[in-house]
């Protein structure tokens, strides 16, 4: 008889982030995930939910990039 294999189950919070950056949408994400990393360990996937700018005068200030970001609780 063979040997059932080990199930893999694990827990996963997901919280939401904004990074910002006076560069790009890429950059502000990148800000927000190694921000983010610092203090969250097991990182497992980002995914970007909305992208903004913010303006004053008429002109692009500042990208923004807000981020779903799962992290595994540990056990």
């Amino acid at each position: 008889m063979a040997k059932a294999k080990a199930r893999s189950t694990g827990v996963y919070r997901v919280t939401e982030i904004i990074g910002t950056s006076t560069l790009s949408w890429e950059d502000a994400a990148r800000s927000a995930v190694e921000t983010a990393a610092k203090s969250l360990r097991d990182l497992r996937v980002a995914e970007i939910t909305k992208l903004d700018m913010k303006l004053e005068g008429g002109k692009v200030v500042a990208y923004r990039t807000r981020v779903s970001l799962s992290f595994k609780y540990e056990a």
